[in-house]
């Protein structure tokens, strides 16, 4: 059974007798480790109190797109950037309308327009309005803009009829919602990526390192996982627990994060430094602890080795992703480190800033070619990972 372990998902509740269900989903959804918030529609709270939703997802429920009090915390726009996953159960064949238009007149609406997420719904209707051409021409477009569409199933309705138009049973929709995270669009590859700080001794209790958590590389970890392919981490020391099915090996410094570079490069198809790793390491460490004693001191500084460009170097056939970790000049500074080094692609981001990048669990970047730049917003680092791991399986598919 396909696990949901660290996945973010909204469910959006509408207006139709199905909602009764939506209290099943999330308490399954939990059951397979996902996090789950639950935005309303105003007619839903006719059919399910928002209590028992709160109770069960252990988050206030959101419904209001103009509630003062979500817009200071977590408004929709915080909110679309949270999830890893909208599904929208039941979808009423007026909120499918309304997708399709892109109405914003909801905050569920709202949500579903800005969200960089993953979308699904679970058509919950009668029979006649599911078979109406109007339905039919409108879940069409929504497939066309990959929209997943889970059911609906056949049988006796509410109403007396019996027809398609049923919504799936929680199982089944929890089920395709595991599903859908797993892509298989890397299946069959080797992915080997580079992972958080590394640590060049100064003596035996101190170290020069950087502000690196190490979520990115370990989120790209997890959408590799997901996309199918064998990934093995080189992590640099942080406080994370690596995704499952990822071998992990522990590297220190930018030297040891190098020579275990290189070793697993031998057989991989996919390279990806994520690493933020030191340029320069003290060229003497002290054995002894170095005692305050003047008042300064100086440490005389070498390079470290090149990571990304020595593995280019080595690895004509693999496919190398580098990152550009910068404050300013992003594009520029992004596009020479790409064709000085001789990678494939890069993947570009602003570090001075305080709301992504560096600790933080959202970021914005850039990913870079030598034709093509396409910007992501700021969104989850989990969902950001999964939009990097999609573009690098389009660029080795070409």
């Amino acid at each position: 059974m396909s696990t949901l372990s660290n996945k973010r998902i909204i469910v959006g509740i509408t207006g139709g007798i199905a909602a009764y269900k939506s209290a099943e989903i999330v308490r399954r959804l939990q059951d397979r480790g996902a996090e789950v918030q639950v935005v309303m529609t105003p007619s839903a709270e006719e059919f399910i109190r928002p209590l028992t939703l709160q109770a069960l997802s252990g988050y206030p429920v959101h419904a209001d797109l103009l509630d003062p009090e979500a817009e200071a915390g977590m408004g929709h726009i915080e909110l679309a950037r949270w999830a890893d996953l909208l599904l929208i159960a039941p979808a009423t064949a007026d909120f499918v309308a309304s997708m399709v238009h892109g109405r914003g007149n909801s905050l569920l609406n709202a949500i579903y327009l800005a969200t960089p997420a993953r979308i699904a719904v679970a058509p919950a209707m009668n029979q006649g309005m599911w078979s109406h051409p109007a339905t039919s021409d409108n879940m069409q477009t929504l497939k066309q803009r990959q929209v997943m569409i889970f059911g609906p199933d056949s049988g006796i309705q509410a109403c007396g009829d019996i027809g398609e138009g049923r919504m799936q049973q929680p199982d089944t929709i929890v089920d395709q919602v595991a599903n859908c995270f797993e892509t298989g669009q890397l299946s069959g590859k080797k992915v080997v990526i580079t992972a958080g700080p590394t640590r060049e001794a100064i003596d035996p209790v101190r170290y020069i390192s950087n502000h690196s958590s190490g979520k990115m590389g370990y989120s790209l970890a997890a959408a590799a996982v997901e996309a199918g392919a064998q990934v093995t981490i080189i992590s640099g020391p942080v406080s994370l627990t690596p995704p499952d099915r990822c071998t992990v090996i522990p590297a220190v410094s930018a030297a040891e994060m190098h020579n275990a570079a290189l070793a697993a490069c031998v057989d991989a198809d996919i390279f990806i430094a994520s690493a933020a790793v030191a340029d320069y390491r003290p060229v003497n460490v002290a054995e002894q602890k170095i005692k305050k004693s003047a008042d300064s001191i100086e440490l005389k500084l070498e390079k470290n080795p090149d990571i990304v460009s020595a593995v280019a170097e080595n690895f004509s056939d693999l496919f190398v992703v580098g990152f550009a970790a910068e404050t300013q000049d992003i594009e520029t500074y992004a596009r020479d480190k790409l064709v000085r080094k001789k990678l494939d692609a890069i993947v570009a981001n602003d570090v001075s800033r305080t709301d992504v990048g560096f600790n933080s669990d959202d970021n914005e970047a850039w990913w870079i070619t030598a034709d093509s730049c396409q910007a992501f917003s700021k969104r989850s680092k989990t969902q950001l990972a999964r939009d990097i791991i999609d573009a690098i399986s389009k660029q080795i598919a070409r």
